[in-house]
């Protein structure tokens, strides 16, 4: 991947791990999730799934541990996390009764790390949450820097009115990783489908990706994956779209 701000850059295929790793996976049963947990175990990935509801998962040979990410107690998350190499999560609301369930969940999931010294963590948001303001981001720009026309001035505000409350969720999320010294990255999709892997999806650093609409959930998985291969996404929010 590219490493400086604003570059846009096309994913052809993942590089390939020396090694295998140990990743818990959350919300491991919901649309992205569940990608990261196929992709993971396929590689060869040792993963433990955190879920809601461990009849959802999919048959695969994994550690399972039962949460409710909308309550969630760092505490009951330490055994989850403790010894992973790293963290992802695909965690977010289904609906807008849902909402506060990333940024409550992912903040549970940050104490639980610090706890048990576990450092890394990929998760997603959304292509809008980067003009939605936030504690942390009181002032953010009125436009995202990646966006064309049509996006600035009919997509994201359309988006923005039917999700006010998802992205005030991501954005508060996105305020804890910021104000955690975890190594973090921040993926931003915008419109997700399902679709296969393609591998053949552009990202940009801190920003949308020019023209980007959409983006399947299994390439969102496979991006998440292969930023643990690229040090330099460290403390990054990077958009992805096709």
């Amino acid at each position: 991947m590219a490493a400086e701000r604003g570059v846009v850059c096309r994913i052809r295929s993942s590089k390939p791990r020396s090694s295998t790793m140990k990743l818990t996976i959350v919300a491991a049963t919901g649309g992205i999730g569940s990608q990261l947990l196929v992709q993971a175990v396929a590689a060869g990935h040792e993963a433990t799934a955190v879920v809601r509801n461990p009849k959802r998962l999919p048959d695969a040979s994994v550690r399972v541990v039962t949460a409710d990410l909308s309550a969630a107690d760092p505490s009951q998350l330490r055994s989850a996390v403790d010894g992973a190499d790293a963290v992802l999560s695909g965690l977010g609301a289904r609906s807008g009764a849902e909402a506060g369930v990333a940024s409550r969940g992912t903040r549970a999931l940050v104490q639980a790390m610090q706890a048990t010294g576990v450092r890394r963590i990929v998760v997603v948001s959304a292509a809008s949450v980067g003009t939605v303001p936030s504690p942390g981001r009181p002032n953010p720009p009125r436009h995202n820097p990646g966006d064309g026309f049509f996006m600035r001035h009919l997509a994201a505000p359309l988006a923005k009115a039917a999700f006010r409350r998802h992205y005030v969720d991501l954005a508060l999320m996105e305020d804890v990783l910021r104000d955690s010294d975890l190594d973090w990255t921040i993926s931003r999709p915008p419109r997700l489908l399902n679709g296969r892997v393609t591998r053949k999806y552009r990202t940009a650093y801190e920003q949308n990706v020019r023209a980007g609409m959409f983006i399947s959930r299994a390439d969102v998985a496979h991006h998440m994956l292969d930023a643990l291969d690229h040090p330099e996404t460290i403390h990054r929010t990077i958009g992805i779209a096709y």
